[in-house]
């Protein structure tokens, strides 16, 4: 029996935890380059039932599921044009560099809505977050009476998978994803921003089948201890 609590607790535990990233999915729907979050589950370890010595059954049970991770889809999205002087959306793959002035971290994202900012006298193009927008040599982008001095770099990875989300709709690469590459070409739009990537009616189902599912989950959890009540009871 403490094998069913546990399993129909982490059942629970595991599809709130899949709320919320749809939570969060909507909560970015109108978002400009938001990129859409899935939850991905695993089995958690299987035994054999009815042997005693751990040999190999024909009978065995699992012991719930657990969210292993959560997957980003990098799929670009529509364009929605704007009024704004230093709106860029990227044509196809590929991430703007930031760097954080304080800390010097660099960061990636889609979202192309920028502004100027005035540092020690130089104005600088930077993200809604206040991080400087890098160009094509990996250098900050200052402005000036003529407009920008230099390209708005847009950067790329072979291997998109397993991304780091940092928050504020920013990324980090590891490992796999390898070195950064400049993505050559006319790979830029102006006053545009991509579209958030979320799609409301997918993330509604997503909801329904996560409310039944702990739903069913707790009913196991409520069943167990009717049936350990029951035999406590006949113990008696």
């Amino acid at each position: 029996m403490d094998t069913s609590f546990y399993t129909a607790a982490r059942g629970a535990i595991e599809q709130q935890k899949r709320m919320d990233v749809v939570a969060n999915n909507l909560a970015n729907t109108n978002n400009y380059g938001y990129k859409t979050k899935n939850a991905v589950f695993s089995d958690l370890m299987y035994y054999n039932m009815h042997n005693i010595d751990g040999g190999e059954t024909q009978r065995k049970a699992g012991s719930g599921i657990v969210v292993e991770k959560t997957d980003t889809d990098f799929t670009p999205n529509a364009f929605v044009t704007t009024n704004g002087a230093y709106d860029y959306a990227i044509k196809g793959q590929g991430f703007f560099m930031l760097r954080n002035p304080q800390s010097g971290e660099i960061t990636y994202t889609r979202n192309g809505h920028f502004s100027l900012s005035q540092r020690d006298g130089q104005m600088y193009l930077v993200n809604d977050n206040g991080n400087l927008v890098l160009d094509e040599n990996q250098n900050p982008i200052t402005a000036g009476q003529g407009g920008l001095n230099g390209r708005i770099g847009v950067f790329g990875f072979n291997i998109l998978d397993g991304m780091l989300n940092t928050g504020n709709n920013e990324f980090v690469p590891v490992e796999k994803n390898g070195a950064p590459f400049l993505v050559q070409g006319d790979v830029l739009q102006d006053h545009a921003l991509e579209s958030s990537g979320v799609n409301v009616a997918d993330e509604m189902t997503r909801i329904i089948e996560s409310q039944r599912a702990y739903s069913y989950a707790l009913r196991m959890v409520q069943t167990s201890d009717e049936i350990v009540n029951t035999i406590n009871s006949l113990r008696q």
